[in-house]
């Protein structure tokens, strides 16, 4: 009887701590929305040419949703920019890699211009793509200007960001690593653009704008983003 009631209670806590878990995990994605609910080519969306947003591309190319997981453009050279501006929010999402894999995502860019030096673009980068690259260059860089604390991306697996814009301050996770926890108005690093122009130095790039994810990877490997949701701190945009 007394080794009955011991099990009784133990699936009682185990029910107990289980529920508790459910309820942190609801509690963490309170206010989140899914920014790629449905398979198929995902709306409200635009794509563009991977150097200056402002060019469309061939209609042809499409990024797509298949089970849930967003497949970056074929051929590569694109972006995914979505047609809501955003300010301050909370953007989480998985992405994965081939060996020459190379991709990124766009923060409060504008519809002009390149992502990486006309808004700000956190990379997605295996060191294969480039091995020559600098730190600011691989995953986890604000591109070309700022380096992350560590380097802690997992090469061919699944990782996970989580990106906290609020005014002039960016705070990055990945992998549950802190990377970036920085005031955006001290960044004025000097950054040169791919053709050795002068770009805006960071302190200086929007507060406001489009977010989006790049496919330039080699070797035919897509990059591969999964449950992408984001939870806006301020009331965004509506698209045009």
């Amino acid at each position: 009887m007394m080794r009955k009631r011991c099990l009784l209670v133990l699936v009682a806590l185990a029910f107990t701590v289980a529920a508790q878990v459910c309820v942190a995990d609801d509690s963490e994605e309170e206010g989140f929305v899914p920014l790629f609910p449905k398979d198929g080519v995902p709306e409200g969306w635009l794509v563009r040419s991977w150097s200056d947003v402002s060019k469309p591309v061939d209609p042809n190319i499409q990024w797509k949703v298949v089970d849930g997981i967003l497949h970056g453009s074929e051929p590569r050279g694109t972006w995914l920019i979505s047609k809501r501006q955003y300010g301050d929010f909370i953007l989480k999402f998985d992405f994965k890699l081939g060996t020459h894999g190379n991709s990124g995502c766009a923060l409060r860019v504008p519809l002009f211009g390149d992502p990486a030096f006309d808004g700000m673009e956190l990379q997605m980068a295996d060191y294969r793509y480039n091995t020559r690259a600098k730190d600011s260059e691989l995953t986890g860089g604000i591109y070309r200007a700022i380096a992350p604390r560590r380097q802690v991306y997992k090469p061919t697996k699944w990782n996970r960001y989580i990106v906290t814009l609020k005014g002039s301050r960016l705070h990055v996770t990945l992998n549950d690593v802190v990377i970036h926890d920085l005031d955006l108005d001290e960044q004025d690093q000097k950054v040169l653009r791919h053709n050795g122009r002068s770009a805006p130095a960071v302190k200086d790039r929007p507060r406001r704008g489009h977010i989006g994810f790049q496919e330039l990877s080699r070797g035919g490997a897509h990059v591969l983003i999964r449950n992408v949701r984001i939870k806006v701190l301020d009331k965004p945009a509506e698209p045009k």
